[in-house]
């Protein structure tokens, strides 16, 4: 009994040390290390345990996992050409102001700016849907469409038989719905497809038997793309309440991007990435080299937890530090990383006009509420936030110094910046910067500023809801 309690002991011990040197290896907060540490040592059983709960990234752990049985299989498939475009710019040649700014992304992610483009804003879906469907209308070769969310409402059946009547063209499409988010809708998007016909997939979706409860590892990406040439992005997926003109019950206003030119090809290898990441199939699309469109020099921004960085944050971290003059961001969920916060203030610091729009009442409450945790702070730093008055609005996008864009499908949330699969648009254009700043402006002319004295005015049970779901923004 004696050798077995020293055994046992020994077990312990080893348990403690192995889930304390994982936290001391793989935890980037060295508060968060230290914390994991001292409870797994102090607490031989309960710690490690608690650890392998709840302090162990399964999210990356996942995704990396599926990575690599992904590559694995491409291995014994023929690869896809890449439609890389012969438009990329040598950035030696931009004006100083977007020298400085592309290098950010060019630093990061290591790819090079695509010339030759015209991008356009598309508000809400009373001007994205009817462009989205005529030109789904006028597809010849290929249709690819990924998104979050395709409800089966009117709307919803409009995109599908469009979709049907497309196929029976002779037309290659594809579909692909995240495995969450299709569940937003009844009957399932899916489903409905696949009586039309079309061919379609869900993107990781969680099922009981075999279990494959992956709720985290979610395709955010909103991508249309007809026959390579012609791409649509942004944050707005696929339903009736963006219609505003239809007077729905739960408005929503949001904003979506046509793009024209050689990005749209781009945009059509991440869907043919993503495709093969979730069948298992590789498709072949026809080798298109767009011709130039327009003047706008585009970056696309693929990211997600199956890469070992976390490009977006840094790269949207990396624009704010190189911000000379002006900060503009609007976002429905705004819950960002410490560092973020900490660039926005510096940035103001520097001299920089920095204004934050966001919505006056979220879909989403105890976000709001913990978004309040942290304004505060900011109002201090002399950053202008404002609340946007009614109807909810969807709308992700940062505008820096004139003449940088950033559009696509994230947040500025944890969700977004780190479990999520995401796509986002670099655009260096001073006519489509000017173009949004208008834009901006206008709702923030009509939106509720937001004071320092509103914020500590309130009530202790306000700021300790506020403060307790502030606790939870990495999973909110």
């Amino acid at each position: 009994m004696h050798v077995l309690n020293w055994i046992g002991l020994l077990l312990l011990a080893a348990l403690a040390l192995g889930a304390a040197g994982h936290a001391l290896l793989r935890k980037s907060d060295s508060r968060s290390a230290l914390g994991w540490v001292g409870v797994c040592l102090t607490f031989p059983l309960a710690g490690p345990i608690l650890y392998i709960l709840f302090g162990v990234n399964r999210v990356r752990r996942s995704a990396s996992r599926m990575r690599k049985e992904v590559d694995a299989l491409s291995a014994d498939v023929p690869q896809a050409v890449p439609s890389y475009p012969s438009a990329a710019i040598n950035p030696t040649v931009l004006h100083h102001a977007f020298q400085r700014l592309e290098r950010v992304g060019h630093n990061i992610l290591g790819t090079a700016l695509v010339g030759g483009n015209c991008v356009e804003p598309l508000y809400n879906g009373d001007e994205a849907y009817p462009v989205m469907l005529r030109a789904m209308e006028d597809a010849r070769h290929s249709i690819y469409l990924t998104t979050y969310i395709l409800d089966t409402d009117n709307l919803g059946l409009k995109f599908i038989d469009a979709l049907a009547r497309a196929v029976h063209r002779g037309v290659d499409v594809r579909v692909l719905i995240d495995g969450v988010g299709e569940k937003y809708s009844w009957p399932r998007a899916s489903r409905v497809l696949a009586k039309k016909g079309v061919p379609n997939a869900l993107f990781i979706p969680p099922r009981l038997f075999p279990p494959d409860l992956h709720f985290n590892l979610r395709n955010h990406r909103k991508v249309l793309v007809v026959d390579g040439s012609l791409g649509f992005t942004g944050g707005m997926n696929i339903s009736q309440k963006h219609i505003l003109h239809a007077k729905p019950p739960w408005p929503v206003t949001d904003m979506h991007f046509i793009v024209h030119g050689p990005v749209a090809n781009l945009l059509q290898d991440t869907f043919v990435d993503d495709w093969f990441f979730a069948t298992k199939e590789r498709i072949y699309p026809p080798i298109l080299f767009t011709e130039p469109t327009g003047d706008c020099l585009c970056r696309t921004v693929v990211d997600g937890p199956n890469f070992d960085e976390d490009y977006l944050k840094t790269l949207l971290t990396g624009i704010i530090s190189a911000a000379t003059s002006s900060i503009r961001i609007m976002t429905p969920y705004f819950l960002p990383p410490r560092t973020f916060l900490s660039a926005l203030k510096s940035a103001r610091y520097r001299g920089v006009t920095v204004e934050i729009l966001l919505p006056g009442r979220n879909n989403i409450p105890f976000v709001h509420w913990a978004a309040h945790h942290i304004l505060e702070d900011l109002l201090r730093a002399g950053i202008s936030i404002a609340f946007q008055p009614a109807p909810f609005s969807h709308t992700k996008l940062m505008l820096v110094d004139g003449c940088y864009v950033h559009l696509g499908s994230a947040n500025l949330d944890s969700r977004s910046l780190r479990l999520n699969f995401e796509l986002t648009l670099e655009v260096l254009d001073q006519h489509l910067a000017i173009q949004l700043m208008r834009h901006f402006d206008t709702i923030m002319a009509k939106s509720r500023p937001v004071t320092r004295q509103e914020l500590s005015g309130r009530s202790l049970p306000a700021r300790l809801r506020d403060a307790f779901f502030w606790l939870f923004s990495p999973y909110l």
